[in-house]
């Protein structure tokens, strides 16, 4: 089967950003099914599973739709922990595609090879379809290209390069054409740098769509409203007048202890302390959410 080019991002609906219900959110996941979306994006980092049980409960069958997901495993015991909670989470045999999250280079595969090395004895008994990676860095997908056995690549990319951590929008789209190559599946996350360039709404889409070695395009979609949209920009070609995306961004709580947490956590640097308290530079942000994860009080959260 072959997946859509429209990847259906559920991070915007996860606990993560919008909080929305298995129920409802696998109701809109079954919307986007029906017009023609089969692929879908998540990880275990997302906390949202349950979206895909809830998926088949509502009569979705399973082998019609393409799953990824991301992981942070680095070793034997952490690879299989992480596969069998997708699983059992899931309610599925296997999953289609498991990447590693946030791999940044060379040296970052390396400290991950025992997870490698496990999940690929997976794909070989069929419980996992593919392996890859997701980077924000033009050297992961380089270091991607090292390994015939990760097939899959799902970078960051956009017209103005906002959240490429290491280079310029140029430079990565030359490494995506490398990997293209080699023969690599590249999924693009970001088309809109996190909501930056909805006031270039159609340069960006035309730029993505543009770009011969990208396979598929995940995008977070929220709404009804947004899945026919982007559905009728990507998949039929044709873009549509406008841009439905509301525009989001990252609030902190005022009660901020600025333990730094946060801004050690963010590979775009868009977090800093200032009197005490963490602060966010929009301009630097692309809504990844990772933030919220580092905060044990829950202090920040996507609006």
């Amino acid at each position: 089967m072959n997946p859509s080019r429209l990847c259906m991002g559920t991070l915007t609906l996860s606990p993560l950003q919008k909080n929305v219900p298995a129920e409802e959110a696998a109701r809109l996941m079954a919307y986007a099914y029906g017009s023609g979306i089969n692929f879908f994006d998540t990880a275990e980092l997302y906390s949202n599973y349950s979206f895909f049980k809830e998926l088949w409960r509502l009569g979705v069958p399973r082998g019609d739709v393409i799953v990824s997901t991301k992981c942070y495993a680095y070793s034997k015991d952490t690879a299989e922990r992480s596969l069998e909670k997708a699983l059992r989470e899931m309610d599925t045999d296997y999953i289609d595609i498991f990447l590693l999250h946030e791999q940044e280079s060379i040296h970052t595969l390396r400290g991950h090879a025992e997870a490698i090395d496990t999940f690929w004895k997976y794909k070989e008994q069929g419980v996992i379809g593919s392996l890859g990676i997701s980077t924000h860095y033009i050297a992961g997908v380089k270091a991607a290209c090292t390994d015939e056995r990760l097939h899959v690549i799902h970078p960051i990319i956009n017209v103005a390069g906002i959240g490429i951590v290491d280079g310029t929008a140029q430079e990565m789209v030359l490494a995506m054409e490398e990997a293209k190559k080699q023969g690599k599946f590249l999924f693009a996350m970001k088309a809109l740098g996190g909501g930056h360039l909805l006031k270039r709404y159609r340069e960006a889409l035309e730029f993505i769509l543009g770009l011969k070695s990208i396979d598929a395009l995940a995008v977070g979609m929220a709404s009804e409203e947004e899945i026919d949209a982007n559905v009728h920009a990507i998949i039929e070609g044709a873009l549509p007048p406008g841009a439905v995306e509301k525009k989001r961004g990252i609030f902190i709580e005022p009660y901020c202890v600025g333990c730094g947490a946060c801004v050690e956590r963010c590979q775009q640097k868009a977090l800093t302390l200032k009197d005490g308290v963490a602060v966010v530079d929009a301009s630097r942000c692309v809504l990844c959410s990772y933030c919220v994860t580092a905060c044990k009080d829950f202090f920040i959260k996507v609006l």
